[in-house]
């Protein structure tokens, strides 16, 4: 049984508080995005937290404009090479907590933040939750345009099917913030989504994919209806 719109904003809002809790004054924060990690810009401008001493990178455009919005100091990755945590949100996680990210089309930039973080903490409600990654959210594949046909070729030899991600509020396609399109890609299997990670990556043409390992991830935070649970790897 589906969720209301309402339960699940509020699902959102409370693994974003649990969050808030991580930070401290004087951090050098990454900030992904999505509609959960919305949650916790509003909750982060609105905190006791003293925001003139937290520099916030933002992984997106969108996300860059929010934290403005909401009186946050906004700074590159160039300035600030060393992030102490990032806040970022999930299309899917699963039992090892390896991630499906790149629903919003920020994927390449989230994934230089997260590792150049100290912690990746991820939010998420518990829809996010599934037991495997295969079959359970497209996996999105950064390609630069002039290799599209290329990148498809290889991902079918992956036994991928690639779909070219379309604008909604325009013709044609998805083109992200680095000027690339995307390629959103269903797999059957995925035994080892480590190396899955790295062979799409290794195809030429490809920026960067949506697996994000459970290396680079130090907790995630789940809420549903009942509790939040904080998972960590074993």
């Amino acid at each position: 049984m589906s969720k209301k719109p309402d339960q699940k904003l509020i699902m959102k809002r409370k693994a974003a508080a649990e969050a808030l809790k991580l930070v401290k004054d004087g951090m050098i924060l990454g900030i992904g995005s999505g509609s959960t990690v919305r949650e916790f810009i509003k909750l982060l401008g609105d905190s006791k937290i003293d925001s003139k001493t937290i520099v916030c990178i933002p992984s997106s455009f969108d996300t860059e404009n929010m934290l403005i919005s909401n009186g946050m100091k906004v700074g590159t990755l160039n300035q600030y090479p060393a992030i102490d945590m990032t806040v970022d949100g999930a299309d899917r996680v699963d039992k090892d907590l390896n991630l499906i990210k790149g629903g919003g089309g920020a994927l390449l930039r989230e994934k230089v933040i997260a590792a150049a973080s100290k912690l990746l903490v991820i939010i998420v409600d518990d829809s996010k939750m599934v037991q495997a990654l295969e079959g359970s959210f497209p996996i999105p594949v950064e390609v630069i345009p002039h290799a599209k046909e290329f990148v498809e070729k290889e991902l079918l030899k992956l036994k991928g099917t690639p779909h070219l991600r379309k604008a909604s509020d325009k013709l044609g396609p998805t083109v992200t913030d680095n000027g690339n399109i995307i390629l959103d890609t269903d797999f059957s299997s995925i035994s080892k989504p480590e190396e899955l990670e790295k062979t799409i990556n290794n195809i030429p043409g490809v920026m960067e994919n949506g697996f994000f390992s459970r290396k680079l991830v130090a907790q995630v935070i789940v809420a549903s209806d009942k509790e939040i649970k904080i998972l960590k790897k074993e």
